[in-house]
């Protein structure tokens, strides 16, 4: 028999994941609903009668109403709509501290005619207020069982899953309360639109067809992002709404305005002193920090907090990793004989699951700070903050943290865009977060402007006498990626994301501690999901690499006389790794892209380090090692990488390394998307290859064209 299905559901902040994780413990699994990258939570929990449930994690929301695909989620799946199938029961998660704002949902939900209990949550906030609520008139009023419960605390789940075992045996129809529609208009749109809800949707039940004719009116208009709406509905809707435009009335007022009179004329009698010092509390921080000026200065410090940790304190971590990925790789060099079976074990998996689990302290640091950020109430405050800002550019205020997260790595910045709510805003902003400047592109600027641009104390080292002209360019870089960034969103959002940002509706939650138990799960889900999903992707493609660098495995000739340059004064070794690669079939690519890259400035051996730099930005300098004999221990510092640079030349002695090369080659680096990661992780986040491949395709074709005018207008100005 098959086991009852419970959607659990509340509004954002309402401690909704928390009950669940609470009821489910270690039992829930982590997917995506059909279609959309909206995060599905489901897990096994008990209930008092010791009949085992499967709870179902709804999408946070204030009301059903929905005009995106991410909003419909809540509606589809509460209701069951098409493609969902309808929960044998609601559990609807309410703030205690918030009552009348999340009567709304409950009211909505009720409307639909479903068995439903209501979890009172944070009650134990509430008696420490001084607050009371009369729970016996709720349940009068609302017709449904209302438990008083503390999910942080574990207070009243014993009561909650045994009025849930009840509420399953229960009959299907729950009398909702009278909510009076405002006027024979609305009755009337309401009444045109009910025979166009699917038999399916409506189940038979006029009141729970009337309820969706009216989630119609709210949620169907030209631009929504909405799927499997029947032509008819929407044809008929967008009539309606046009009727009301032209008799001069709001329906979307008149839709909620119901509601909130029942509300506001029934919280006497649920509430009753309210203390008012919480409040006076919050609005008193609030001041400060959503203050345009010092709420601004205050976000920046946490910020940099955020970003020095992704910088510094995961240092000592990613370095921990990497030692262990080189014990296991000089273990199996030890245990296996020399040959292509041990190769691609230690450069091709090893390397690969390197290039995986490095990332881990990053992500792991990264959504401990957004979990300590949201469950404390602040999030919603740096959102606010910033909306002003993002706006100008297509986006809303959430997608400010991501975007600086990118600056220490691409990979968890785009898995932080699942704090926001639209599809369109999520999209838009994981197509420019590559752009920012990621700790990854720091060993390339490094070598390249410590080999061809003079330092202080050197001819041309400083600027305006006393300013580092190294320095000067490093902060430039950083300067450049993010106006690019910024100037990218601009032009996707108006051209390819077209809608504007959807407006930044959000509450300010009274602060409250982080439960330590929800933010360690989050960083737990977040990280397994990037191992499981976007690290396969990962090592199949450092296996490619590899295979692409390391074949044909025939010992190749030493270069010739027009290459001898690049490894003549190396150790024989070093000379014979370098013919190796040369001869590769990475190396015929480079040979293969040069007419393509050779006016950016580039020689075909910079296209082998840029066709390297695909496993991971930084493998550049790695692989400029081997192609010019110094070997693949090379790091941005080495003395020997620098002076081939400087030493190589092109056939008729013409330097290839000149300043004017280098800042070229720091355009491409900084625009290109060389890196797999990033690729793999945007393919798990948006379920398609589509948005990676478009991704890939016009951050390359941009690097190309920024290199080419910074090259190509340098030698026009006279610059070698």
């Amino acid at each position: 028999m098959s086991r009852p299905v419970v959607a659990v559901a509340g509004n954002p902040n309402s401690g909704k994941t928390t009950l669940f994780n609470r009821l489910t413990g270690a039992n829930a699994k982590v997917g995506n609903y059909a279609g959309v990258t909206v995060e599905r939570r489901e897990g096994l929990a008990r209930l008092a009668d010791g009949q085992q449930i499967v709870l179902l994690d709804i999408p946070g929301t204030y009301s059903l109403s929905a005009r995106t695909a991410e909003e419909q989620i809540a509606i589809t799946a509460i209701a069951g709509l098409n493609p969902y199938s309808e929960p044998d029961a609601v559990v609807l998660v309410v703030d205690s501290t918030q009552l009348a704002r999340n009567l709304y949902l409950v009211l909505q939900v009720l409307e639909l005619r479903l068995r439903t209990v209501v979890a009172l949550n944070m009650h134990d906030i509430v008696r420490k207020s001084g607050m009371r609520i009369d729970v016996e008139a709720l349940e009068r009023e609302l017709g449904v069982p209302v438990v008083p419960v503390s999910a942080t605390r574990g207070e009243g789940i014993d009561q909650l899953t045994a009025a849930l075992a009840q509420r399953l045996r229960a009959p299907i129809v729950s009398e909702a309360p009278v909510v009076a529609l405002d006027g024979a208009a609305l009755e009337a749109d309401i009444d045109a639109l009910e025979p166009a809800i699917p038999h399916g949707w409506g189940r038979g039940d006029t009141a729970r067809r009337r309820a969706l004719a009216g989630w119609a009116l709210l949620s169907i208009d030209a631009a929504d992002e909405l799927w499997d709406v029947p032509d008819e509905l929407r044809s008929r809707t967008l009539a309606r709404q046009g009727l009301a435009r032209d008799q001069g009335r709001d329906l979307d007022l008149d839709l909620v305005a119901g509601r909130y009179r029942w509300i506001d004329a029934h919280m006497p009698a649920f509430v009753s002193h309210v203390p008012t010092t919480l409040r006076r509390l919050t609005d008193a921080v609030d001041k400060v920090l959503i203050h345009p000026v010092v709420g601004f200065a205050l976000f920046l410090l946490v910020m940099s907090l955020v970003f020095e940790s992704l910088f510094t304190w995961s240092a000592p971590l990613i370095d921990a990793v990497n030692v262990g990925i080189g014990a296991l790789g000089d273990g199996l060099t030890a245990a296996l004989p020399a040959g292509l079976m041990r190769d691609f074990l230690i450069d091709g998996v090893v390397a690969g699951v390197g290039a995986v689990v490095v990332f881990l302290p990053q992500i792991l640091l990264l959504f401990m700070f957004i979990s300590l950020m949201e469950d404390s109430g602040y999030m919603a405050r740096a959102a606010f903050l910033m909306d002003r800002v993002m706006k100008a550019i297509g986006l809303t205020g959430r997608a400010f943290v991501p975007m600086l997260s990118g600056y220490a790595c691409a990979i968890p910045a785009i898995m932080a865009t699942r704090t926001m709510e639209r599809r369109r805003d999520r999209l838009l902003t994981m197509m420019v977060i590559p752009i920012m400047t990621c700790s990854a592109r720091l060993p390339v600027y490094t070598l390249i402007i410590g080999a061809l641009f003079p330092a202080r104390g050197e001819p041309g080292g400083t600027v305006a006498g006393f300013l580092s002209l190294q320095a000067l360019l490093m902060v430039a870089m950083y300067l450049f990626s993010t106006v690019m960034a910024l100037g990218a969103a601009a032009v996707l959002g108006r051209v390819l994301f077209k809608g504007g940002a959807a407006p930044l509706l959000l509450e300010l939650p009274p602060y409250r501690l982080p439960h330590p138990r929800s933010v360690l799960r989050m960083m737990w889900e977040r990280s397994r999901l990037f191992v499981t999903e976007a690290g396969t992707v990962i090592l199949a493609c450092s296996v490619v690499l590899w295979v692409l660098l390391s074949f044909p495995r025939e010992a190749p000739p030493l270069p010739a006389a027009a290459d001898a340059g690049a490894v003549a004064t190396a150790p024989v070794e070093g000379q014979e790794a370098a013919a190796r690669l040369h001869h590769s079939w990475g190396g015929r690519l480079g040979h293969l892209i040069e007419p393509a890259i050779a006016p950016l400035g580039f020689d075909w051996k910079i296209g082998i380090g840029i066709i390297g730099a695909f496993a991971a930005r930084e493998v550049f300098v790695s692989t400029l090692g081997v192609v010019y004999g110094v070997g693949d221990e090379a790091d941005e510092a080495s003395a020997p990488l620098r002076s081939k640079l400087h030493e190589e030349r092109w056939p008729d002695g013409r330097r290839v390394y000149t300043p004017l090369v280098g800042l070229s080659l720091m355009v491409f680096f900084a625009l290109a998307a060389q890196c797999m990661s990033t690729l793999a992780v945007v393919r798990r986040e948006t379920r398609s290859w589509r948005w990676p491949i478009f991704l890939f395709s016009y951050m390359t074709a941009l690097a190309w064209i920024c290199s080419f005018l910074t090259y190509q207008g340098g030698r026009l100005l006279g610059y070698a």
